[in-house]
């Protein structure tokens, strides 16, 4: 089967066919209708095998992963998910392979109406590039920049569980069976906060998604701020799984190790109601774990009023090992 081939059979089958594609797959590019009320929002991301998903890892998982990542960066900006492009380098044409991962990537693709409309197919090591487009409505994308002295942090769900997943993945930590399961989906399978970001939009202050943990994500939104911020510690969202874990492992998996795909959002305090109303449309959770300062920096304090400095303060892919 040759590159074109594939493409005819494996990308132009999607169930999902949306009114504003005017021209989707097939042509030298997409076109693509966007409302005068809306604008824009558009992201990119790049996995590697063996970096961003280890090399066993099944290939439904892998498709459902590299539009996920995307996806997630669209729930922060308070988006929209409308059109993505895949480009897809292949070490070898696999059609089992190529099957299952079009099988875990389309299915996510239909439960947020997001539309495949182009992209490029190479021989190559495996590698994915995802650029996925959202609309918002004018004026209303969620930024990192907003945040104010005064305003209250939130995390949506949980954190740790997807590090805990990699740490079960290669054989570091053992857990029972039904557990490790669970943390493996959330490594694997995670679900982007795409509707709670929405939700957001008028009422959070600035947003981000944690992908390369807590502590990494929260700076970025500190420094396009120009604000500091205290994080309780024992406020943090965990898992039952983690929490019994929390003795051996600490704190590090929570804040520092990624994946977990998680909105980080501040919140005036006159929002709390509206918020509140908010929350109870998902199952996912918000809680409050801190406040925004003006002291620059991140201030992470223990249940004893102790400050907590990590290792690390998130996945970095050009450090240089000690």
């Amino acid at each position: 089967m040759n590159e074109f081939e594939l493409i005819r059979h494996f990308f132009t089958r999607q169930s999902l066919q949306r009114a504003d594609v005017i021209v989707g797959i097939g042509d030298d590019a997409a076109v693509l209708e966007v409302a005068a009320d809306q604008q824009l929002v558009t992201s990119t991301d790049t996995l590697n095998a063996g970096i961003h998903f280890p090399l066993d890892t099944e290939a439904s998982a892998i498709g459902h992963k590299c539009l996920a990542v995307n996806l997630s960066d669209l729930a922060a900006m308070g988006a929209t998910p409308a059109w993505f492009t895949l480009n897809l380098s292949l070490p070898q044409v696999d059609l089992v392979w190529i099957d299952a991962f079009c099988h875990g990537m389309f299915a996510l693709a239909g439960a947020y109406g997001v539309q495949l409309v182009g992209g490029d197919t190479t021989r190559g090591p495996l590698a994915i590039t995802v650029t996925v487009h959202g609309l918002v409505p004018r004026g209303q994308a969620l930024l990192r920049r907003g945040a104010h002295v005064g305003d209250l942090v939130y995390v949506t769900g949980q954190l740790g569980d997807a590090g805990l997943g990699l740490l079960q993945h290669v054989g570091t930590l053992q857990l029972p069976e039904a557990e490790g399961a669970q943390v493996l989906r959330r490594l694997h399978l995670p679900t982007p906060r795409v509707r709670e970001g929405q939700a957001l939009r008028g009422m959070a202050s600035a947003c981000i998604d944690v992908s390369d943990g807590l502590a990494a994500d929260m700076g970025h939104v500190l420094a396009a701020s120009g604000v500091g911020a205290r994080l309780d510690l024992a406020c943090i969202p965990l898992s039952p799984t983690y929490r019994r874990c929390l003795p051996q492992l600490g704190w590090e998996g929570a804040l520092t190790h990624g994946d977990d795909y998680e909105l980080c959002f501040t919140l005036p305090v006159a929002q709390q109601g509206a918020l509140q109303q908010v929350a109870a449309r998902f199952s996912c959770g918000f809680t409050r774990i801190g406040e925004i300062e003006a002291q620059p920096g991140l201030r992470m304090m223990d249940e004893t009023g102790k400050e907590f400095h990590a290792r690390a303060a998130g996945y970095d892919h050009f450090r240089v090992s000690e």
